[in-house]
């Protein structure tokens, strides 16, 4: 910050002296008045960062007056390369083109002269050039701050994706573990137990007693080593309560977006239709506060004839949302769920802007 700073200030002060140069060379020490003008119109560029339109108006009257045009051509530069208002810059662009093209006291223009528009269309051109150098500086400026947001949103979802390759390794390493080793240190501990009991040998007796608390404290060891091999970012994932329908509400309060939930779902819907139905939702949720911004979602939920049907709309976006990359992965997801259960989920934009997607799921959850 302090070297841009620096930066900057260097360039003022460059600025300022070329303009003072302007002035030395165009205007006489014998004209008090112009030369007052033109010398309050280079010192106005320190303004120029801060109050741009300001500067650019305090350097009209020595345009009006001189022939020493740096300044106010550094203000307009300047105020193109700040503002976003093209007809504010439209309207500047003019009034230095008038009162460079006009010669005070007597500021009459003969548009009837060829060589007068000539120079009109220079001093036009000369404006607008300026105006333009600073648009482009300025979009050049946004396209850099663009690409650095794409680019930190791409690696954080290319972190995203790793964590989420490496939790399912873990939970692949967990349960494997888990089906197959504490099965076998359970059956060492059952026999273990029936030989300590069974046997009239001391020693076989003792023997089996080490056998059998070694195997219960391997079992320790690995319901352990299970724990955290199926925790994810640090929270226990597949050891936790699944989600149901009655935690729906709370979801979506705590989503962010102005949401409504419409359900008239009876009871006993199963756990892997509830979890289904939960985790389309969530991921619609998510997609509507990512890629449209300030929207308002309905969540409707409905049982008819056998079927569950799950829809989540959202309006159209009131603020522009960053375009991200996304792999899909969401989608893709909640297609895999709803195929194993026996249902289907289909999804595209609706005529008011907005996007809605729908799940269709059998009540039974057949596999």
């Amino acid at each position: 910050m302090t070297d841009r700073r620096l930066h900057a200030a260097i360039v003022d002060a460059v600025l300022v002296g070329v303009s003072l140069l302007d002035v030395w060379v165009h205007v006489d020490d014998d004209e008090p008045l112009r030369l007052a003008f033109s010398v309050g119109a280079s010192l106005s560029l320190l303004l120029r960062r801060r109050l741009p339109l300001l500067t650019f108006l305090l350097t009209l009257p020595a345009i009006l007056l001189s022939d020493a045009i740096f300044a106010g051509l550094a203000a307009l530069y300047t105020l193109g390369s700040l503002s976003r208002h093209r007809f504010l810059l439209g309207l500047c662009a003019a009034a230095y083109t008038i009162c460079d093209m006009s010669s005070w006291p007597s500021p009459e223009l003969d548009l009837s002269d060829t060589s007068t528009l000539i120079t009109l269309g220079y001093t036009g051109a000369t404006a607008a050039a300026a105006v333009f150098l600073g648009q482009l500086v300025q979009t050049r400026s946004d396209l850099s701050l663009r690409l650095t947001e794409i680019s930190e949103a791409r690696d954080h979802e290319r972190m995203l994706t790793d964590q989420t390759v490496l939790a399912k390794e873990r939970a692949q390493l967990a349960r494997e573990m888990h089906d197959v080793v504490s099965h076998q240190v359970s059956l060492i501990a059952v026999r273990a137990g029936a030989l300590q009991v069974g046997s009239r040998d001391t020693e076989v007796k003792e023997a089996a007693a080490t056998i059998r608390g070694l195997s219960v404290q391997t079992l320790e060891e690995l319901r352990h080593m299970v724990g955290v091999l199926r925790a994810s970012g640090g929270r226990p994932t597949e050891l936790t309560p699944q989600p149901s329908l009655a935690d729906l509400q709370q979801l979506i309060d705590g989503s962010g977006i102005e949401a409504e939930l419409r359900t008239d779902l009876p009871n006993g819907l199963s756990p892997a239709v509830q979890r289904a139905i939960y985790r389309t939702v969530q991921e619609a949720l998510t997609n509507v506060r990512k890629h449209a911004p300030g929207a308002a979602a309905t969540v409707s939920i409905r049982h008819e004839g056998g079927t569950v049907r799950t829809t989540v709309v959202n309006t159209a976006p009131t603020r522009p949302g960053l375009p991200l990359p996304s792999a899909q992965y969401g989608l893709i997801g909640l297609h895999q769920r709803a195929a194993l259960l026996g249902g289907s989920v289909t999804s595209g934009p609706t005529a008011d802007g907005g996007y809605a997607l729908h799940l269709e799921l059998p009540a039974e959850g057949r596999a």
